[in-house]
């Protein structure tokens, strides 16, 4: 068994109805799941912005109402040093008479008394509060801070004024010059949502931030209860849709393509067979839909293949007749194109070398010549001009003369290959570089040339195979060159030069 075949084999089926019923399914869930979140994060967002918009109007009404040169002189009484020994004392002895006797003696404990009494008749009257205090914010570096009064009655006098408590994390690099936003976090004092305005004194300067908390606690309770019942609405509803979209598409979509691969499998055409022995689909459609497309295209496919095959039936008379000249016909092809590419081959390819002539390399320099126009040129052209080849005519006759031509065309083609190389004259060869062989141009030309150096040089064999040739390269520069002839004279004089050398150097009878 091949290798295509066991992979036919071991691929699984994935049916057009399980990936709908999956499509369905996956897209139920996102959209019904998408918007019960939506729903929840939209809902708990309006909840959590009105309780703090609550917890900020309040805390700023109360800022607004309090008596600002009291807390001046309280948070400076606070934050001396006397006092804080005093508070220290108190805590430490848990006698909060003494900071009661501090502050009558500073002057300021009526006024504590009556701004104390104003923080618990409003906390009275707002039954969403849960705490109401002043506190005095540390720097935004600042680690704890200071309160400086508090409507709690549990808490100690030692506790409510010059208390230094740990900051909140929340609260980390606050800044109480500015507005403070409303948090909402969740610790030891249950779900709270915690907003400050600033009190200011008579030069706009912020003595400290009246602090409003306000419980949600209950609120959570509710939003865990409404998540609850979201999540069972949305099972629910997923259940319904799903339901729903799975009945209509098995009725609309998945029941019809069933029907129509049942019918197309009982497909088989044959000789002398009617559309009804070759059963070809047939099917009732209530619409008209892409299914109802399909159906018409399968079965004019199948008709038209039972008519072929009834069309080829009758044609089988003639068969041999028809084949006989179909068999005269592909043989005059045959030779008709034997004929066609030996006459181009003929008219492209130098028949002693059979690399390009002239004519091949007339038509190349056409083709880059256009591209000069273009400005899509880049190439290089290596001259070749062989050296002896009189000497070996003259010497030992034309045949090892040709010979030697081809020994070195293929010292060229060694080089370069023979798509490259043209020959365009009895010892004049040209090379043109294009792509890959462009860009190594410079190594190739100094292979060439050491190649024709060692066998020139090489005495272990005859005269006349000892190829010899003198090279020049030029290449094409957009700057200078506005033709392809441009490149070809400049590689034509440094092949000359080349060859002037040589000449020099072994003797003018080369």
């Amino acid at each position: 068994m091949s290798a295509n075949n066991k992979s036919k084999q071991q691929k699984k089926r994935f049916s057009i109805s399980a990936k709908m019923y999956l499509s369905v399914t996956l897209t139920v869930i996102a959209v019904a799941v998408g918007t019960a979140v939506f729903a929840y994060n939209l809902s708990a967002a309006q909840i959590n912005s009105y309780f703090k918009r609550l917890a900020y109007n309040s805390a700023d009404n109360v800022a607004s109402l309090v008596d600002s040169s009291f807390y001046a002189r309280l948070r400076e009484v606070a934050e001396s040093e006397d006092y804080q020994k005093v508070r220290e004392l108190a805590e430490k002895e848990e006698d909060e008479e003494l900071v009661k006797q501090y502050l009558i003696k500073a002057g300021i404990w009526d006024d504590y008394e009556k701004n104390l009494e104003f923080l618990e008749n409003y906390h009275a009257h707002m039954a969403d509060i849960k705490y109401l205090y002043c506190v005095v914010f540390g720097g935004k570096d600042a680690v704890k801070d200071m309160y400086l009064i508090d409507d709690d009655e549990e808490s100690a006098l030692y506790y409510a004024t010059g208390y230094m408590e740990d900051r909140e994390e929340e609260f980390y690099g606050v800044d109480s010059t500015v507005r403070i936003e409303p948090t909402i976090t969740h610790g030891r004092w249950g779900w709270l949502v915690s907003a400050y305005a600033p009190v200011f004194d008579e030069d706009g300067k912020v003595i400290c931030q009246i602090g409003c908390d306000i419980s949600m606690d209950d609120v959570m309770d509710e939003r865990q209860h409404y998540l609850v019942i979201i999540t069972i609405s949305t099972l629910i509803l997923v259940i319904l849709a799903l339901t729903g979209a799975w009945l209509f598409s098995s009725k609309l979509i998945v029941r019809p393509l069933n029907r129509l691969s049942a019918e197309m499998k009982k497909f088989d055409p044959g000789e002398d067979k009617n559309y009804e022995t070759a059963h070809v689909v047939s099917m009732d459609f209530r619409y008209s839909d892409e299914i109802y497309d399909i159906y018409k295209t399968v079965k004019a496919m199948q008709i038209h293949i039972v008519d072929y095959i009834n069309r080829l039936y009758v044609a089988r008379q003639d068969k041999q007749k028809i084949i006989t000249s179909l068999e005269k016909a592909e043989s005059d092809i045959k030779d008709r194109d034997a004929q066609i590419g030996e006459i181009s081959q003929k008219a492209y390819i130098d028949p002693l070398t059979n690399v390009g002539n002239k004519t091949a390399y007339e038509q190349k320099a056409e083709i880059l010549t256009k591209k000069i126009k273009d400005k899509t040129a880049e190439f290089a052209v290596v001259m070749i001009d062989l050296n002896d080849l009189k000497m070996v005519n003259d010497r030992y006759g034309h045949r090892a003369g040709d010979a030697y031509i081809k020994g070195c065309c293929q010292t060229i083609c060694m080089i370069y290959g023979t798509f490259w190389v043209y020959r365009i004259g009895g010892d004049e060869f040209a090379v043109i570089l294009e792509g890959i062989s462009y860009k190594e141009r410079s190594e190739l030309f100094e292979k060439l040339q050491n190649a024709f150096y060692e066998s020139a040089d090489n005495k272990a064999v005859s005269p006349q195979a000892r190829y010899s040739a003198s090279c020049g390269m030029a290449e094409y520069d957009p700057e200078k060159d506005e033709s392809f002839e441009n490149v070809f004279r400049r590689a034509d004089n440094n092949m000359y030069e080349n060859k002037n050398r040589f000449k020099k150097k072994h003797g003018s009878y080369r």
